[in-house]
């Protein structure tokens, strides 16, 4: 290579293209040099953004400081913006512009389980977002007319330049108790859905608790996972229902209070976990029907 060429980098976690000079990757912070382990399952675990590593975006950038419970500081330029909740507000310099988020209604925000006061901060200033408790930072840069299907309450921080809406889950268990119907939702009633529907990227910033794995599924390739454990993946995955029942014996009895209810996830496309997760719950009556069909955003 000619000592005038400058190596490209594509990086094993954003897919976008970037110098291979620096020490992280600049669109989500995913270290340069880390080697792609890959398990025999297929499997990999989405590395941890380093401390103090930059993201850039527009001609602002986001620095992830600490490592336990990280912060994501933003140093706006004039005309960028970011989206946040404001409980996760950690401290803000003087003349950075805050406001109520207005892009998207307040009952959508409500019926989607969203915290009803997102403020936007715009440039130029500094203004800096925290969790409240251990977890790690995980950046999804979104290129123009590309998204991500988000469990609830997972997201820390988003620029402007992002739209957000909410779905209905696509997946629900009819539980017959007697006479009664109940509906139960292993990923919760809704889903949060970020599109970069503009002319413009977009960046994406979650909190999540515990370790992340990430896999590509290949169109018609199908993984089961527990429905807690399960933190976004690309608008063309399909979700559905799969529950097991345990039998003794050889009998073909099946025992309700004890089944397993996985969460089924058909590809093409990124799905990611987390190594923490809630404990699925049992649903001690009888399941009349759930929700096992195909479905895209």
């Amino acid at each position: 290579m000619s000592s005038t060429q400058t190596a490209t980098y594509t990086c094993r976690f954003c897919r976008l293209p970037s110098d291979a000079s620096g020490t992280s990757c600049p669109n989500c912070g995913a270290p340069v040099d880390v080697r792609a382990v890959v398990s025999d399952s297929g499997w990999v675990e989405q590395p941890a953004i380093r401390d103090m590593a930059r993201i850039q975006f527009g001609q602002s950038y986001c620095q992830i400081e600490g490592t336990l419970v990280p912060s994501a500081d933003f140093a706006l330029a004039a005309g960028d913006g970011v989206v946040f909740s404001h409980h996760t507000l950690l401290w803000t310099a003087p003349g950075t512009q805050l406001e109520p988020w207005s892009k998207g209604s307040f009952f959508k925000r409500m019926n989607a389980g969203m915290p009803l006061v997102l403020m936007r901060a715009s440039g130029p200033g500094h203004v800096a977002l925290s969790e409240d408790h251990p977890g790690e930072v995980v950046a999804l840069p979104i290129p123009p007319g590309r998204g991500f299907v988000v469990r609830e309450h997972a997201l820390l921080a988003l620029t402007d330049t992002v739209d957000y809406n909410w779905r209905n889950t696509p997946v629900w268990l009819q539980v017959q108790s007697g006479d009664e119907t109940e509906y139960e939702y292993p990923l919760g009633p809704y889903l949060d859905l970020f599109v970069a529907t503009g002319a413009h990227p977009g960046l994406l910033l979650l909190h999540c608790p515990g370790n992340l794995f990430v896999r590509d599924l290949a169109p018609g390739q199908v993984i089961l996972v527990q429905p807690g454990s399960w933190v976004y993946a690309d608008t063309s995955v399909n979700f559905s229902l799969h529950a097991e029942y345990p039998a003794t014996g050889g009998s073909s009895w099946r025992s309700y209070e004890y089944r397993t209810i996985w969460l089924r996830l058909q590809g093409p496309g990124r799905v990611a976990v987390r190594s923490i997760f809630e404990k699925p719950e049992r649903y001690s009556g009888v399941v009349a029907s759930s929700g096992m069909t195909y479905w895209r955003w």
